[in-house]
């Protein structure tokens, strides 16, 4: 009897300088846990056990090892029963921890167990098993846990007994944070509920916890608040988030796409900038936690849901994002900006062995993004710098164009039981369009420093490529998607440039007709039925212009979208017709 209360005084001595140590790691704890569970389990040596594996079991799940934290957690359930002789019948872990919980009610062991459960909770939030968590929460096992384990830890405390063993971790600190975090959790996966989820985490923001994740529980209510159409209240609680900690970027972001749903442009582009900027600061991406605290938060934060909730996209898309949403809303010169640190950045990363596609997967294909920004510049009248982005473009794509682009209709695909548009004529069919829209942004060039000639080259350069593209059946309507949508606001748009600069030195023949087949390609354009009309009045079919004129003249120039990439669209970049002028020659001609 001696021998076995030294053995376990030494034991007991062993776990202490364990937990007191500078590097704690669960192996070494494991070790001890073997040497206490070698023997057959007894009463007086319970405590110490649990409290080893509590100890290790911590350890576990600091290191992501919930597999191995929970076997041991199990293992353990299963010897407590043996020491009450109850047999559950089963290993499922939620009815052996009702059962063990149930049998030391009332003991000495009550309080440890109570322990080893927040770490079973815990291992359960970790893996995202919510049912598990959901039926204790229903049963009140956890909110009388959280009691318990807080008034037997301050008694604990107060005994001050130099054998009881100490634990590495405070289960009350465990208890608030699993606490916390399975509001969260929670939260994300049942945001759709309405007004019952939204006071569960106002409740939770109330709760002591790092301000981190105070400031989950605010964003969560603003997504839950954006779920039920209320974007003003959304917005408060998001800028709660922020205020609660400055490092909650998910919460920008989210506020962003606030401000793009209800259209507020100014809003949204501001919020994007203040957004990148935080992005570029060392360690935004990650919650700041207390330092020294040993169970991370992120540890049980790893919901599918919630994950997808605080993901923020990179800071070169968020910057890509900035510079396309200041040259749609007219704020060009910032947008110009924007395009040319995108660009400078890619090119830096790419410099130093960085994989770009890889770091920043949500940006558009270079050859895009370098054709987005020579729009940006030739709306900016740097048709200097526009035309060496498009030779860039150019040279990277146009020993790679096929003769030329075979795409079937989709309905004789589906007849013949074919899949989609193959993808080596897909992705022919990109780079096309890719060098197509480099000659028609060069056109444009030179439109603008009134170089008809050559403006004239560029757009037919451009035509010749688009007319290779072919459909196999062509006497039906093929189902266009986004790359033929922007096929045929090409053709429109380089017709319609050659049109115009044949007009500026009078051919009007080849004029006309270009304007004409414009208006076929793309009868959405405003400036060719603009000049369509000119045409005719220089013709001497006044008539015909000025009816022509009286049904476009009161449609204004499209403003840029984002539907369709940027340099597929109108881009005012030529030559205008003075609205002064064309009244007045209408008034001359009188009624028609």
């Amino acid at each position: 009897m001696i021998q076995s209360a030294s053995l376990l005084e030494s034991w007991t001595q062993e776990n202490n300088q364990l937990a007191s140590g500078c590097k704690l790691s669960p192996h070494v704890f494991l070790l001890l846990c073997l040497s206490l569970s070698g023997i057959p389990p007894h009463l007086d040596r319970a405590q110490l056990e649990l409290s080893v594996v509590y100890n290790t079991c911590v350890c576990f799940t600091a290191q992501s090892q919930f597999d191995e934290a929970e076997l041991l957690l199990t293992q353990t359930a299963q010897r407590l029963l043996q020491i009450a002789g109850d047999d559950p019948g089963t290993s499922d872990p939620s009815v052996l921890w009702r059962t063990a919980l149930k049998s030391v009610t009332g003991t000495a062991l009550h309080r440890r167990v109570l322990s080893l459960l927040c770490l079973q909770w815990g291992v359960w939030l970790a893996k995202s098993r919510l049912t598990a968590v959901q039926d204790f929460q229903e049963m009140s096992l956890l909110e009388a846990q959280s009691g318990a384990v807080w008034n037997d830890c301050r008694a604990e405390t107060k005994e001050k007994i130099s054998n009881i063993p100490i634990l590495v971790l405070d289960p009350r600190r465990l208890v608030d944070l699993l606490k916390i975090c399975t509001a969260i959790v929670q939260g994300a996966e049942r945001l759709t509920e309405g007004w019952s989820v939204l006071s569960a985490l106002q409740a939770a923001s109330a709760s002591p916890a790092p301000r981190a994740l105070i400031a989950y529980t605010h964003l969560l209510s603003g997504s839950c608040l954006a779920h039920m159409n209320r974007p003003q209240m959304a917005l408060q609680c998001y800028r709660k988030a922020l205020e609660t900690d400055p490092r909650c970027v998910c919460a920008l972001y989210q506020s962003a796409l606030i401000y793009s749903r209800l259209e507020n442009s100014q809003a949204e582009i501001q919020a994007l900038r203040i957004l990148h900027s935080m992005l570029l600061l060392p360690s935004t991406t990650e919650p700041a936690m207390a330092a020294g605290r040993l169970l991370s938060p992120s540890l049980f934060l790893c919901s599918q849901s919630l994950s997808s909730l605080l993901s923020v996209p990179s800071a070169l898309s968020v910057l890509h994002s900035l510079a396309l949403k200041c040259v749609i809303h007219s704020r060009v010169s910032e947008g110009v900006e924007c395009y040319l640190d995108l660009l400078a950045a890619l090119q830096s990363e790419d410099q130093h062995g960085v994989r770009v596609h890889a770091v920043v997967s949500t940006l558009p294909k270079l050859p895009r993004l370098y054709l987005e920004a020579g729009a940006a510049l030739l709306m900016a009248r740097r048709p200097a710098d526009c035309m060496a982005l498009c030779d860039e473009v150019i040279g990277s794509t146009l020993d790679l164009l096929p003769e030329k682009v075979l795409l079937e209709d989709p309905v004789a695909r589906r007849v013949a039981g074919s899949g989609e548009v193959t993808e080596e004529a897909e992705n022919g069919l990109v780079r096309l369009l890719w060098t197509a829209a480099a000659y028609l942004l060069q056109g444009h060039c030179y439109s603008q420093l009134k170089d008809w000639k050559q403006a004239v080259t560029h757009y037919t350069r451009c035509i010749n490529l688009l007319v290779k593209v072919h459909y196999k059946d062509t006497d039906k309507d093929p189902e266009q998607g986004v790359d033929l949508c922007v096929l045929q606001r090409l053709k429109g748009l380089s017709l319609a440039g050659r049109g115009i600069s044949f007009a500026q030195i009078d051919r009007l023949r080849e004029a006309l007709r270009d304007l004409q087949l414009s208006r076929q390609a793309h009868p959405e354009g405003v400036s060719a039925r603009r000049w369509y009309g000119e045409v005719l009045w220089r013709l001497d079919r006044k008539q015909e212009a000025a009816a022509c004129w009286e049904q476009t003249w009161s449609n204004p120039i499209p403003s840029l979208s984002e539907a369709l990439p940027v340099y597929a669209q109108e881009l005012q970049s030529g030559p205008l017709l003075d609205s002064a002028e064309l009244h007045q020659k209408l008034q001359e001609l009188g009624p028609t």
